[in-house]
């Protein structure tokens, strides 16, 4: 995966072929990031199991074997300047294509959800990291799972779009949800409307987000006397764990609704605004009372 990322870096600076307004090097760059940096994380989720370490072996080799399948057909399709989702033309290479996403992209989200029962079933850490990564393990299979439950709600009608060539190309469904308009910067996230992809990045790399504040929290506690206790961090990692579902939850029911991420209405701000209040509140109290046990 770190070779694609090189690999579409340099492609992103020598070619100058685009797929709907961006480079054709973009797609296989942020999916090689995302297998990269997920894949060092399940590696060392792999390496941190005491019980099941044989069965983990080989679920996580399942794992890689069937994501180089995937990035390596995304990659092919980005040498060749076309589309890879989504993609229903009848030529053999894209008969490739959509064969490896539909026999090989189930078999990376059932190892996943046999990782996280295998995490969930015991202790891999102290108590915060153990939370961080109970919950991380949850929030990564979630977001995987959200594109199906979203799958509905995704706009299916057909349309045809020019490939890095000028050929039409047929394609049918999208990412969007009440349209696929003009997308964000980098991201390419529909602003026009919602996006599977945005709830699907929040639930994914939730467990990122809880790793490095557990990582904070630890580096804190030399020189904050009240998160030196296991027990307050891993309250503390709870309440974080908490916040980082609700977000998910905040951002996939944005979705469902065709609302595009940076055009929230009062509904979704009245959300987040309750979200981050309880999160407030809980650290508030579990500061007050740790400092109150740290005095007596």
């Amino acid at each position: 995966m770190a070779v694609v990322m090189v690999v579409s870096a340099v492609g992103l600076i020598v070619d100058d072929r685009t797929l709907l307004g961006e480079s054709v090097w973009l797609k296989p760059l942020k999916f090689g990031f995302a297998f990269t940096l997920y894949g060092l994380t399940l590696a060392w989720l792999l390496a941190k199991l005491r019980k099941g370490r044989r069965f983990g072996w080989w679920t996580g080799l399942a794992h890689a074997v069937f994501s180089v399948a995937d990035i390596a057909v995304i990659t092919a399709a980005a040498a060749l300047g076309t589309f890879s989702h989504f993609n229903v033309s009848t030529g053999s290479f894209n008969t490739l294509v959509q064969a490896v996403f539909s026999y090989g992209v189930p078999p990376i989200l059932l190892s996943n959800v046999l990782v996280a029962i295998l995490v969930l079933r015991q202790r891999t850490g102290d108590r915060a990291l153990n939370v961080a990564i109970r919950a991380g393990v949850l929030l990564a299979t979630a977001g995987m799972l959200v594109i199906a439950f979203l799958g509905p709600f995704m706009d299916p009608a057909p349309r045809t779009a020019l490939n890095a060539a000028g050929e039409n190309v047929e394609l049918l469904g999208g990412h969007g949800i009440g349209g696929d308009g003009h997308g964000m910067a980098v991201t390419n996230w529909n602003a026009d409307g919602g996006d599977v992809r945005i709830p699907h990045f929040v639930g994914l790399h939730g467990i990122h987000v809880l790793l490095l504040l557990t990582l904070a929290l630890g580096a804190l506690a030399a020189r904050r006397a009240w998160l030196r206790d296991e027990k307050v961090r891993a309250r503390l990692m709870t309440t974080a764990a908490f916040a980082h579902t609700g977000l998910f939850g905040v951002v996939a029911w944005q979705a469902a609704r065709g609302q595009s991420l940076i055009h929230p209405d009062t509904a979704t701000w009245t959300a987040l605004a309750a979200i981050a209040t309880l999160t407030a509140v809980a650290t508030l109290v579990i500061r007050a009372v740790s400092l109150r046990r740290l005095a007596r």
